[in-house]
């Protein structure tokens, strides 16, 4: 058979997706193991993941749960950081601390045939972590060197800002890390988070290609982790946002700004269409945003809008980095945007380009089974499951411009809005 190859193959949306949900097993901790099996792939990955509880430290003490995870593989009864690291190096393994605002934990990456060999010993670090002085000093020094860093980058200073505009500077999430947050931190500090805080509530997630014995075998292991259940969780203060916060730098000719405000979570109905007005907004190359400001008035070399989620918190920001003479400008060109989409139609043309990437994304968004993991953590933590991507998918199957002119107007009218500029 032929081919004519001066055309090009027929293009043709999917219509279906479903994925596979993972198999459960409950430890004797009482901790639940999502697994994943990946057949014919050698590696496998393992993620022991808790609730953090930096809300019950005072906020002076908000390091102590990053230190406390990096400071892990510093020595343990056992053995000293060196060796520890020789074994994991041997062995082929990486072993790195998951962090973020609301939880924390320990994860593992290797080849199979060294699971069980590696396990003792990186099982050994949840109990065994000793926080020696020495290192944890140089480790202070690297962080302050960092921090100095992060305040002269206006873009590392502008998300910082923002945060600080949209919570409050007494919110956990919104307060700004010193030096003396730095030097207030221990080695019984750490241990005494380590100790009455760490491994509590944990949820593993597991991928690898394992037969029935060796799984039995590999979760019977696991049962030796030290994990608790019932851990402590104290409310979050109200957030008290400021609507404008100004850095200026008087030779700087470049600016890094933000703009953002409160949105909803993936828990809501609403959504799925929002995220895809996001996406039209600033969320992809082709976006109005990237298309205006980049573009068109070559303002800037990128511009993105996003959703975010955290703890029981979302909200909508902008990100740019602007010539600081363009400034107003490019916040007036945000605006009309926005104001464009909440009151004229988008064109067939954009929505089909829209339609087509945003299902496109979703795709490559499980590409691989370690991608398959995170995608579900993103919703397992927002207490979904993996049928919150099967409706998205079918939203975005069906999508109007109308649909986005609404969504728009309902969570995108609002004044209260934290503006950022730095620079």
């Amino acid at each position: 058979m032929s081919v004519d190859r001066s055309k090009a193959p027929q293009f043709s949306l999917p219509t279906e997706f479903a994925l596979p949900a993972p198999q459960q097993f409950k430890l004797g901790t009482g901790s639940t193991v999502f697994f994943f099996p990946t057949p014919g792939i050698d590696a496998v990955k393992l993620e022991v993941i808790g609730n953090s509880s930096r809300t019950l430290l005072p906020n002076s003490q908000s390091l102590i749960p990053s230190f406390t995870l990096q400071m892990l593989q510093e020595g343990t009864t056992q053995s000293s950081a060196q060796q520890l690291a020789e074994f994991f190096d041997y062995h082929g393994a990486e072993v790195y601390p998951t962090l973020s605002y609301t939880q924390e934990g320990l994860s593992l990456l290797c080849i199979k045939k060294h699971l069980f060999t590696i396990l003792p010993t990186f099982i050994s670090l949840f109990s065994d972590a000793v926080f020696p002085e020495e290192n944890l000093e140089k480790r202070k020094s690297q962080r302050l060197l960092s921090l100095k860093l992060e305040q002269e980058k206006p873009s590392s200073r502008a998300s910082q800002l923002f945060k600080k505009g949209l919570f409050g500077a007494n919110h956990p999430f919104g307060q700004e890390v010193t030096e003396a947050h730095i030097s207030e931190i221990t080695p019984a500090l750490l241990q005494a988070y380590y100790q009455d805080h760490l491994w509590k509530d944990c949820t593993l997630f597991l991928s690898g290609d394992f037969k029935p014995l060796e799984l039995e075998q590999l979760l019977a292991t696991l049962n030796q982790l030290p994990l608790k259940q019932g851990a402590k969780k104290q409310g979050l203060p109200a957030p008290a946002s400021t609507p404008l916060l100004l850095e200026d730098r008087a030779d700087a000719v470049q600016s890094s700004i933000r703009l953002g405000g409160w949105s909803i979570s993936k828990k809501h109905a609403d959504f799925p269409i929002l995220a895809v007005f996001n996406t039209l907004l600033g969320g992809y190359f082709g976006s109005r945003l990237v298309k205006n400001i980049r573009e068109d008035k070559g303002h800037t070399y990128g511009i993105h809008s996003s959703l975010v989620e955290l703890d029981e918190y979302a909200y909508w920001i902008i990100a740019a980095d602007v010539k600081k003479a363009h400034q107003e400008e490019v916040f007036a060109e945000i605006e009309k945007e926005i104001q464009l989409l909440k009151t004229e139609l988008a064109d067939a043309e954009e929505i089909e380009i829209l339609r087509n990437y945003l299902i496109g994304q979703l795709f490559t968004k499980f590409s691989s089974p370690f991608d398959l993991i995170d995608q579900f953590k993103g919703v397992y933590y927002a207490g979904l499951d993996f049928s919150f991507y099967e409706k998205r998918f079918e939203t975005l199957k069906k999508f109007t411009a109308s649909d986005l002119l609404a969504i728009g107007n309902r969570y995108f009218s609002s004044s209260e809005r934290v503006q950022v500029r730095v620079g």
